[in-house]
């Protein structure tokens, strides 16, 4: 992959710029502290993915869905395909460096109708992941105050913890992004360490271990579907829903220094390392399984919880456990801050109804505090279902992944189209752009598809995958506003509109 680019050429790499003048030439008026590195946007997409997240929040789900076989080898296998995505969209991000990312993508390549949908979707996969993220942690936050304190973690305390920790991260969120920059970047650490922890534990421990037999080739069928490729299918949701959340780096774009380049690394660097640690994490823990079924219908409500306590002790896993639930708090406030910068985007360019409150920015710390706070307020809303339906949560991860996966391959699908129309940035993938943009497009169509399918039999009103409804409501909402907003929904088309967004820019308080 090129980062040192040549002379300028209509279908080559552009020469680095200031990024600031770049912002403009893009057209848009600097308005955001440009105060975070490399490391900090490769920190907040790992943030984002959080395999102590992901991977624990829905072990309990892959247990029924296909069982060990599919985990594993599913992640090894959604990996790399979104791998190919992540290398896909880096390339485009590397071209248009802007908080909008997805959407501003897409308008530029395929117009204003790309770039209007692409939004939308994003928003909703941004804002659904909130919800997954912070009501996992929830989950986790039970089944610790259940072991330490006896409480029970019922629906209705699930759901008071998850808005206590929605509180906490826009709270966090409004101080800054230099807070944030420093909070992912501990947060790197304390993801990889924490694995090594929880993996040495697991490993050195137990006196009993699974076989690998058990590990790689189990398979455990609990959905009430019959074909197996059916059910390993839905049990990629796992991985997939994991490995989300990325365009992070993109959406701090326009507050990272050299963002041409350090944004498009951070997207490929947090899914590698993610994809390592993630494999590493599920093998331990389901290595150290001691009884299947019990850990499935664990009293705390939380599957990884049990196999720990199982292996380790409650002592032991008390402690494992606070260490995987800081991991997702970290986690959860990185995806505000990324959500928060898109819906100030999107707003930025009149594109949500209420644009001129979720564009303001404070004047003190160069944040979208409103965006913040509608940030959090939509993600509490989402997660609403829960309190009356078990199957919920899945519904809201799913929704994640419907929503955010196609807004990622529409900018390269959109990139693919426009063949030599397409000017790359300083970070290029060169010869290998078309073919692994194909695979990252046919990857994203295929998932779409998968996690709109019902995940459990019989389909009833508790065990329906609401995240189809959930997608085709925004899709028509969608629709609906376009044809109110389309007069004042634009994105800058050249340098010299930077001052009619600097006029917009004024709503700074």
């Amino acid at each position: 992959m090129s980062t040192s680019p040549p002379t300028w050429s209509k279908a080559g790499p552009m020469p680095q710029k200031d990024e600031e003048q770049r912002l403009r030439e893009l057209g848009y008026q600097p308005v955001l502290a440009r105060r975070m590195g490399g490391f900090g946007n490769f920190a907040i997409s790992f943030s984002v993915i959080s395999i102590l997240s992901g991977c624990m929040t829905l072990y309990g789900f892959g247990m029924g869905t296909g069982g060990p076989s599919v985990m594993l080898w599913g992640w090894a296998g959604v990996g790399l395909f979104v791998l190919c995505v992540g290398m896909a969209l880096a390339e485009v991000t590397s071209a248009y460096p802007t908080s909008g990312a997805l959407y501003y993508m897409a308008d530029r390549l395929g117009g204003r109708k790309w770039g209007w949908y692409t939004g939308w979707l994003n928003l909703l996969g941004l804002l659904g992941a909130i919800a997954g993220i912070d009501y996992g942690a929830a989950l986790f936050t039970g089944a610790f105050l259940n072991l330490q304190f006896g409480f029970s973690p019922t629906p209705g305390w699930t759901f008071v913890i998850f808005l206590c920790i929605l509180l906490l991260h826009a709270v966090l969120n409004l101080f800054g992004v230099k807070l944030v920059s420093v909070l992912n970047s501990i947060s790197v650490w304390w993801h990889l360490v924490g694995v090594a922890i929880i993996v040495g534990a697991l490993a050195i421990v137990p006196d009993h271990h699974q076989s690998p037999s058990f590990v790689f080739t189990e398979f455990v069928n609990d959905t009430g579907w019959q074909n197996p490729l059916y059910v390993a299918a839905i049990g990629l949701l796992l991985a997939q829903y994991t490995f989300s959340g990325y365009d992070a780096s993109a959406h701090l774009s326009e507050e990272t220094s050299n963002a041409s380049v350090t944004a498009a690394r951070g997207i490929v660097r947090a899914i590698w390392v993610s994809w390592i640690a993630g494999f590493a994490l599920l093998a331990g823990l389901t290595f150290a399984i001691q009884d299947y079924a019990g850990a499935q219908n664990s009293a705390t409500g939380v599957p990884p919880a049990q196999i720990l306590i199982d292996a380790l002790g409650t002592s032991g896993a008390t402690a494992l456990l606070l260490l995987v639930i800081v991991a997702q708090l970290f986690c959860g406030n990185a995806e505000v801050a990324a959500a928060s910068r898109m819906v100030f985007a999107f707003s930025r360019d009149n594109a949500l109804p209420g644009s001129a409150l979720w564009r303001r920015v404070s004047s003190r710390t160069q944040t979208p505090v409103p965006a913040v706070w509608l940030s959090v307020i939509v993600a509490g809303v989402l997660a609403v279902p829960s309190l009356y339906s078990t199957t919920a949560y899945g519904a809201v991860t799913a929704i994640n992944v419907i929503g955010i996966t196609p807004a990622y391959a529409i900018p390269i699908f959109l990139k693919l189209r426009a063949k030599d129309r397409f000017e790359p940035g300083p970070w290029t993938l060169g010869r290998w752009s078309k073919p692994i943009g194909w695979i990252a497009v046919v990857w994203v169509a295929l998932v779409t598809v998968l996690f709109c399918l019902p995940q459990s039999n019989p389909v009833t009103v508790g065990s329906m995958n609401y995240a189809v409804i959930a997608l085709a409501v925004v899709l028509i909402l969608a629709t609906a506003w376009w044809y109110i907003a389309r007069g004042s929904y634009s994105t800058p088309q050249a340098y010299g509109n930077a001052r009619e967004q600097s006029e917009i820019s004024e709503g700074i308080v």
